[in-house]
């Protein structure tokens, strides 16, 4: 029997922790998870889960518009927001519920409380219901914290401002919505309330949103907002906040007003990192706050680890779970694994979506590669039936020495499905004759990806 209480200790109930829980316990390690919270972590309280069920509300208005232009006698109703929100938050319960069953049926602890590190093995623990707090100890620690969203501090009346925590909670659907933020939590969330009839504002301090994306991409999304009628504001900080009468009234750094009812914050996340006593204990956090870890998630101490949005590499939810899977190969298989965070598919599920893998046109070129450029954008058939606007952009980086399909992007309904396919090949190093040698499916969008002929080189 080991001197410690526990083999392995979790500081949060996330994806990955959940993960590197639940497979080191199968290998009969005795196993404890400390969670503030419910278990499910960001991506199924009040992140990925939730806010994709946002997005399916939010396009049943224009869904009913095609419907109408395919001959259906169709109208939209009234929007129930309370009806909808307690629905997603009944789901949002039942996952977590299973997440946390999940932990029990292979023998982890999961224990509802605050942790805290007092020593190298030592955890020090506050129960959320109050009960007194103790210590266990732990032969290897793993932290999985996650983020948190913030209002910056510069900000004056920062205190009227709602996070995206706050988002899944609103007592009322407000007619009017500032989001502060250009990343893809900011332009998801102008999706969804623009579809749900909010009149919707975007403000960006930058050129253009979405800033380390493709700069078509970024280009042909804000377009196509701007026709579902966003109101898309660029080079817009807000330097102070204030209660008036008919909502907040916002003013910019430039002197500009808005007055909306509410303030959305979608300005990034921190690593979650505050007063867990890391640093005390000689691990080391960058300047943001982030756990500082080695290729394989090792912290300066060598049965400390760190996985997912805490070490703030790749913020990810798929990326955090094979975290925790190298993690337990490297610390209790004997078989050291580092996930390997290039060339990773995601996708925004903005509207319209963004599918996007691999090098960006701007990558390319900053690291000096010759590339070919393939580029198409057209109407679906959808939506050229219907008479519609909305059109769809597609991209391929090509590398013109080798033919290598370098990066991919696409714009357009299903991108996020496509996506996950054509990571596969540029995971894989397929080259464009490769791609061009695989018969089209028709009639489909995806089609486009293996029939694209007419190119640039930059």
């Amino acid at each position: 029997m080991s001197d410690y209480d526990y083999d392995l200790f979790v500081l949060g109930a996330g994806s990955g922790g959940v993960r590197a829980a639940r497979l080191s316990a199968q290998l009969g390690l005795r196993v404890a998870v400390a969670e503030e919270d419910k278990a499910g972590g960001t991506c199924v309280l009040r992140g990925c889960v939730p806010k994709k069920f946002m997005v399916y509300a939010s396009e049943v208005p224009e869904q009913i518009a095609y419907a109408r232009g395919f001959g259906w006698e169709a109208q939209s109703g009234k929007f129930d927001w309370v009806k909808f929100r307690n629905a997603n938050n009944t789901e949002v319960n039942r996952l977590s519920d299973i997440y946390a069953s999940n932990l029990v049926k292979v023998g982890a602890d999961l224990i509802n409380a605050r942790a805290k590190l007092t020593g190298e093995h030592t955890v020090h623990l506050t129960p959320s219901n109050g009960d007194a707090p103790y210590e266990v100890t732990a032969k290897t620690i793993l932290i999985a914290v996650g983020g948190h969203p913030f209002v910056p501090d510069d900000v004056e009346g920062k205190e009227l401002a709602i996070t995206s925590n706050e988002m899944f909670h609103l007592d009322k659907l407000p007619k009017s919505m500032a989001i502060v933020g250009g990343g893809y939590i900011a332009v998801e969330f102008a999706g969804v309330l623009n579809g749900w009839g909010v009149e919707t504002h975007l403000l960006y301090r930058g050129d253009q949103i979405l800033r380390a994306f493709d700069q078509e991409v970024r280009e042909h999304l804000t377009q196509e907002m701007g026709k579902k009628g966003i109101r898309i504001m660029t080079h817009a900080e807000p330097k102070s906040l204030e209660r008036v009468a008919d909502g907040i009234k916002v003013t910019l750094t430039d002197d500009t007003e808005l007055t909306v009812e509410t303030v959305l914050y979608a300005t990034g996340r921190r690593p979650h990192t505050r007063n867990l006593g890391l640093e005390e204990i000689g691990v080391g956090l960058d300047r943001d706050g982030a756990v500082v870890v080695d290729k394989f998630s090792k912290t300066a101490l060598d049965h400390i680890y760190a996985v997912g949005d805490v070490t703030n590499r790749c913020n990810l939810t798929p990326v955090a779970i094979r975290e925790g899977v190298a993690f337990v190969e490297t610390a209790f298989k004997n078989n050291p694994q580092a996930y390997d965070h290039s060339q990773i598919a995601t996708a925004v599920f903005s509207q319209p979506q963004i599918g996007t893998v691999g090098l960006t046109e701007q990558d390319a070129v900053a690291q000096g590669i010759r590339v070919d450029i393939y580029t198409a954008r057209f109407k679906t058939m959808k939506t050229a039936f219907v008479g519609g606007d909305n059109r769809t952009l597609m991209k391929l980086i090509v590398d013109h020495k080798t033919d290598v399909v370098l990066g991919v992007h696409m714009v357009g309904p299903d991108s996020a499905e496509i996506i996950q396919m054509a990571g596969i090949a540029v995971k894989a190093g397929l080259t464009k004759a490769q791609w061009d040698a695989t018969c089209a499916v028709h009639p489909t969008a995806a089609e486009e990806f293996v029939t694209l002929r007419e190119k640039r080189t930059a």
